[in-house]
């Protein structure tokens, strides 16, 4: 037997597992687990973009598209993006991906080369790292903290660039965080960038899923970022599509066709099914939008307060579907807290240092699960701490 060990790729080799799927593999494997791990939304996808699935089978509408998708589902996602968010972009400015992660993992192959830096503000979801050091990347931390509601400083971006910064990744609605990023504060990001020739990964994968009366703002709509910015969004969460693998990405065309370039190497094309699916729910499903984010808003609003009456503080998110309350009063660190909590109450969160050294001290929870089901495993958490 060969030791395969010598043979593997030495990015590869190095990878860390994601500390996500591991607690979902723990509790997985044990009985009477509630999760809160991972962020699959509880909703079926909406009725219409289902039935646009089975009809489009029915109909044998099962080859190949396109690369880049199917003509009328890119013209639609930008129909919908200047509807809800007044972004301006045609189909040819349009990939349709495997998920909103393929559009994150082609951006970053687009830009990265080995040596190259790409600033991400942490804690943040696990891929940008990962995908960064695969392509011999630098990844560069960006701590962000709870008493600026987790968002990016612009000093704190001004003080990591260097010659070598290639990228910049803007995660916001953040996961894991909740943290939000309004016009203002985008505007501050745009004068640290001005000037230089750093591009954005803008991931707003979230963007529908913000709460009170201040609607997401693309940073690409921000004055002079339009030509610097690679927009990465979904089907996933918007539409409790996550089974159904969409994504997309929208930017400069000549960027765009970059993008698409990898993408029909490494993939050839999105799921036609899905893509069909996807374009009745762009046509047809802002309500259900509407009314998700409306339960989600009460949900999230239901375990926060809980949180903090339990004594782990928790900042209020405005935005996606979690929180991330502070542990450090129990004394544990984050992993700690994360593997007694499912070994005596069998309630699974994710610990934060999952997403970035600075998240150690608190854990991420989902709450876009049913009431019943947070119920119980917030009860269950409390009784943990009662017990400490």
């Amino acid at each position: 037997m060969k030791d395969y060990s010598l043979l593997f790729a030495d990015s590869v080799r190095n990878l860390k597992p994601s500390g996500i799927r591991r607690f979902f593999s723990i509790a997985e494997e044990m009985e009477d687990v509630i999760s809160l791990g991972v962020g699959e939304p509880d909703y079926m996808t909406p009725l219409p973009a289902r039935q646009a699935g089975i009809a489009s089978l029915e109909a044998g509408q099962t080859k190949y598209t396109a690369n880049a998708g199917i003509a009328e589902l890119r013209a639609e996602v930008c129909n919908y993006l200047d509807r809800r968010f007044g972004m301006r972009y045609t189909a040819d400015q349009c990939v349709i991906t495997v998920g909103g992660s393929e559009a994150i993992d082609l951006c970053i192959r687009t830009f990265v080369n080995p040596g190259d830096e790409v600033l991400i503000p942490e804690p943040s979801f696990v891929a940008y790292d990962a995908i960064t050091r695969l392509v011999g990347g630098v990844p560069v931390s960006l701590v962000t903290k709870e008493e600026d509601e987790f968002r990016l400083s612009p000093q704190a971006l001004k003080a990591a660039i260097t010659p070598k910064t290639k990228l910049l990744v803007f995660p916001y609605p953040s996961n894991p965080t909740g943290g939000v990023m309004r016009k203002e504060h985008l505007e501050e990001i745009a004068d640290v960038l001005r000037g230089t020739d750093i591009m954005v990964l803008s991931d707003e994968i979230y963007a529908e899923l913000t709460y009170g009366d201040t609607h997401h703002v693309s940073f690409s709509t921000i004055e002079g970022m339009y030509d610097r910015t690679v927009v990465v969004n979904g089907f996933s969460k918007a539409y409790a599509m996550t089974g159904w693998r969409l994504g997309y990405a929208v930017g400069p065309e000549e960027v765009i066709a970059l993008m698409n370039r990898i993408h029909q190497y490494v993939l050839m094309c999105a799921s036609t099914t899905a893509q069909r699916a996807a374009l009745v729910a762009l046509q047809e499903c802002d309500e259900d939008i509407e009314i998700m984010r409306a339960d989600y808003d009460s949900r999230r609003r239901m375990v926060v307060d809980r949180l903090n009456a339990m004594g782990l503080h928790c900042f209020d998110p405005q935005g996606a579907f979690y929180v991330f309350p502070s542990i450090q009063s129990t004394g544990m660190n984050s992993q700690e807290f994360c593997e007694r909590l499912v070994q005596e109450k069998r309630v699974a969160v994710v610990p934060g240092d999952a997403f970035g050294d600075c998240g150690d001290g608190f854990v991420r929870i989902c709450y876009c699960y049913s009431v019943e089901h947070l119920t119980e495993a917030l009860n269950r958490m409390e009784e943990f701490l009662k017990s400490l």
